[in-house]
């Protein structure tokens, strides 16, 4: 057993095998304490609906849930009713544990800050899938077209952390325009040189912001933005009510390009899917004024890599923030580590403790339904019965004979 790795079984009795993939414990090791002795209770999200709602959990909320040793607070309900559970942070390559232990899974568990790729291959291998559960939202690390074939159930426990996403873009957002990162880089090197730093910033009053994908993230950052005094536009696959733009003091505009020649910064919020592929092109960025910015906390592959790289170097984007890459983790020579004005993170906007108590609850809920032959939550699925289904027939695309983007895994 390799180090960053948990495997455990239940010999005896055993009714289901899920297969769990979650990032590494801390490099220091699995906590022993908190910042905080206890995060604030949430009982329902901004459309009024609530929160996960699991018989109970064996966790205490505010602990870290998402890695190996946190194993979402699953493995005293699951195996004290006879199932087994596998925890494991590797899933790269024909020889990892989770390539191993795949094809007698029934249920595969994965979050999207360590996908574990379930593309057409992998999901062929897996005679026995039955439900693969995104603990988290999206789901495109998951070919679609391929689950749809083999009849398999995909969910996502939705809003659970869409508002820590727009938390993290707004944060971005300040982060470039204000050449934040710089700044603090300047006085942890021990210098005081303001001209440098002051010199690529701006005030973000008076700019206009456009969102690419109006949903719960996009309109919470919609929401977030709008006492800055800003000018906010929008685009969404349908138009938000007139009460709701006043509301929000957005305007729509429907053509994603001519959004992109109006925005000063634009913020991606939008689900990746055939449609939204490399949306932000050569073409698409050269389109945007001179010094422009873009925010993508939502799919690394909703842009192209080398063209985000090309247009900070040559001036054309004053700056790109993001918290997500393809792949994840990204390589060490991936070049937005190294790209000038960048304000990027590993893909952790998502997955704050916060945030975790409430996938994590909604993972269990999930399962309970599942196990128990009862139906799951339409706000938490994306596919069943071979075709798209409750939240995924809003938010996805797929089209036959073309491949998802779960299927597009590095070889």
């Amino acid at each position: 057993m390799t180090v960053g790795q948990v495997k455990h079984r239940k010999k005896n009795g055993k009714m289901a095998k899920i297969l769990c993939v979650l990032y590494p414990d801390p490099i220091d090791g699995y906590p022993t304490d908190y910042a905080r002795d206890s995060i604030p209770q949430i009982t329902h999200y901004p459309d009024g609906s609530s929160v996960p709602t699991p018989s109970a959990i064996d966790f205490t909320p505010g602990q870290l849930l998402g890695s190996v040793s946190g194993e979402l607070g699953l493995r005293k309900f699951l195996e004290a009713n006879g199932h087994e559970l596998v925890v494991t942070s590797d899933k790269e390559g024909p020889n990892s544990v989770f390539e191993r232990e795949l094809p007698d899974a029934d249920i595969v568990i994965s979050q999207p800050f360590w996908p574990a790729y379930l593309n057409a291959e992998r999901i062929a291998k897996a005679k026995k899938l039955k439900l693969a559960i995104t603990a988290g939202i999206g789901s495109d690390h998951v070919d679609l077209n391929a689950a749809n074939e083999h009849n398999i159930t995909v969910a996502e426990v939705t809003y659970s952390n869409s508002i820590s996403v727009a938390e993290h873009d707004v944060m971005q957002v300040l982060d470039l325009v204000r050449n934040f990162v710089p700044a603090h880089d300047v006085v942890r090197k021990g210098g005081w040189n303001i001209a440098d730093i002051v010199s690529h910033s701006y005030d973000l009053e008076g700019m206009t912001v456009g969102v690419v994908g109006a949903g719960r993230i996009g309109r919470a950052v919609l929401k977030r933005l709008k006492p800055f005094d800003v000018k906010l536009v929008y685009t969404k696959r349908h138009q938000l009510t007139k009460e709701v733009e006043q509301e929000l003091g957005a305007t729509y505009i429907q053509d994603v390009h001519e959004l992109a020649q109006l925005v000063d910064i634009v913020v991606l919020c939008p689900p990746l899917h055939s449609e939204t592929y490399h949306l932000f092109d050569e073409s698409m960025i050269k389109s945007m004024k001179r010094g422009a910015y873009i925010v993508n906390d939502s799919r690394g592959e909703l842009v192209d890599r080398d063209a985000i790289v090309a247009a900070l170097n040559s001036g054309q984007l004053a700056g790109y923030a993001g918290d997500v890459w393809y792949p994840q983790p990204a390589p060490a020579d991936h070049p937005w580590r190294t790209m000038p004005h960048e304000a990027m993170t590993p893909h952790m906007s998502g997955t704050s403790l916060s945030a975790q108590a409430r996938y994590a609850a909604g993972t269990r809920e999930i399962l309970e339904d599942f196990l128990a032959n009862q139906p799951i939550r339409p706000e938490y699925l994306i596919t069943q019965g071979g075709g798209l289904a409750g939240v995924g027939a809003e938010s996805y695309t797929v089209k036959k004979g073309q491949e998802s983007p779960g299927n597009s895994e590095q070889k």
